[in-house]
């Protein structure tokens, strides 16, 4: 991890994005505890560990990634992406809305606050997507 790159996670960690991977992590117990919803909960500590950490990685279809389709990237993913939305993604996609406008008050935070709109679109539509490290 470049030193910039470490700067910038340490920063985000302390300025708000702990508290969002912990809401990530909330949703994901909620989703483990639910059984029915045991996919949706492991994207969610997925997508939580890239709320913590969210420089240097970088969220992808996962049918480009792989050059093969699955149950996500098809049409049973996209029933799962409107359940998803209706039940948590509006809610942790609004919380990262309102962290973004926060940081976008301070010129100083524009790099965070576009780090949470990209967390942001992510949260809408989950099910197909996974995280990758930018330097692969």
């Amino acid at each position: 991890m470049s030193l910039l790159r470490l700067i910038f996670n340490l920063l985000w960690f302390v300025m708000g994005g702990f508290v969002m991977g912990l809401a990530w992590w909330l949703v994901g117990l909620l989703c483990f505890i639910s059984i029915v919803f045991i996919p949706f909960g492991r994207a969610c500590f997925v997508i939580g560990e890239m709320a913590f950490w969210p420089f240097g990685n970088e969220h992808v279809n996962r049918e480009r990634l792989n050059r093969v389709a699955d149950i996500g990237t098809g049409p049973l993913g996209l029933v799962g992406n409107v359940i998803w939305l209706v039940f948590a993604g509006f809610w942790l996609a609004l919380g990262h809305l309102v962290h973004a406008v926060a940081c976008f008050v301070s010129i100083v935070g524009i790099p965070f606050g576009l780090a949470h709109l990209k967390l942001a679109t992510l949260t809408l539509m989950p099910i197909g997507r996974t995280v990758v490290n930018k330097a692969y």
